[in-house]
């Protein structure tokens, strides 16, 4: 029985040893301010003092290889915690400004609200704007989802409907340099900030649809008026926080999906765990089961008006293309007491 436990034991601790020597291995490549063989070789040395270990944890060397481990860990570590994000670079345009916010009674200042005009991806005209919205005129909360890798996963978008049809989209993003791109697996290791974008839906939802190819839908939500003024307040404060003290955006914990549960929680309703606020490609079913959408329809009839591709190549650069894009998406009723 000893013995038995011992392996087991054993093993739990190799297991361990292997996922830590994993990250701590691509950390090093991704991180690391040297040339690529310089970073091959550390991770390379890393691999090798991952492997030593998990042999020698089998043998009675096993307490030696442990504490190198350990303190080549600890080194690492300390190594790790002294990455900052950075303030100043070369920033691509689109992500170059972080808003931030400003509520003098029910009047919301936003400075740095996006307003591009794309042609493609590399031409376009950037405006920046500063505005000002009643929150006491504030009606509707909708769930944009783009997808751009199968049906897995999306990138989220929130915006929030005015009376008068003004439309204010939030969208979490990584602020890449100019020609960087997004990678999910580098951005698991401090490679990008966070930033915090808001802009018109002509901008940040048109550019997705019929500038990239991607298959935006659209989902209207069952939110109070006052659920909705606390989500987006939750959006300013954040965004606020962040142009003071920068953040590493990260594939898995701080991201778009992120959002997932302050939208669940502003339509009122609690948020149990599920593999969908993860897998955030299915969302839509997630908020359907909820009852945070409209569900008088079947889901894949929601889904199938939820497209908006067509209305928003057909929209184009209309002042109107919110409303467009928006034609026979249907909303659900509110919530019975």
């Amino acid at each position: 029985m000893r013995l038995a436990a011992r392996i087991l034991v054993a093993v739990f601790l190799a297991l361990a040893t292997a996922l830590v020597t994993v990250w701590a291995a691509l950390a090093l490549w991704y991180r690391l301010p040297f040339p690529e063989l310089a970073k091959a070789v550390a991770s390379g040395a890393f691999v090798l003092l991952g492997l030593a270990t998990i042999v020698a944890l089998f043998t009675r060397w096993r307490y030696r290889a442990g504490a190198v481990f350990i303190v080549a860990l600890g080194v690492m570590l300390g190594w790790w915690s002294t990455i900052r994000p950075p303030r100043d670079a070369d920033w691509a345009p689109d992500v170059a400004r972080q808003v931030t916010g400003t509520l003098n009674g029910n009047l919301l200042t936003l400075t740095n609200v996006r307003d591009f005009e794309w042609r493609s991806n590399s031409d376009f005209t950037e405006r920046w704007t500063t505005r000002t919205y009643d929150l006491d005129k504030l009606r509707s909360l909708d769930l944009f989802m783009s997808y751009w890798a199968g049906p897995e996963m999306a990138h989220v978008i929130m915006s929030f409907g005015f009376e008068g049809g003004d439309q204010l989209a939030w969208s979490i993003e990584v602020k890449r340099r100019i020609g960087g791109q997004f990678s999910p697996v580098a951005d698991l290791f401090k490679s990008n900030p966070l930033v915090i974008v808001a802009a018109d839906e002509r901008d940040v939802v048109r550019v997705r649809s019929n500038v990239r190819g991607e298959d935006v839908q659209i989902y209207r939500l069952r939110a109070p008026p006052e659920a909705a003024k606390t989500l987006l307040l939750e959006y300013v404060r954040d965004a606020n926080a962040l142009a003071t003290t920068p953040e590493f955006y990260n594939s898995i914990t701080t991201n778009c999906t992120t959002t997932i549960v302050k939208m669940m929680r502003a339509v009122g309703d609690v948020v149990p765990g599920d593999w969908r606020l993860i897998v955030n490609g299915y969302l839509p079913d997630y908020a359907y089961d909820r009852g945070a959408v409209d569900t008088s329809l079947p889901l894949a009839e929601l889904r199938t008006l939820a497209h908006i591709k067509d209305r928003a190549q057909a929209a184009g650069l209309s002042p109107d293309f919110s409303g467009l894009i928006r034609v026979g998406v249907p909303s659900p009723p509110p919530r019975t007491p």
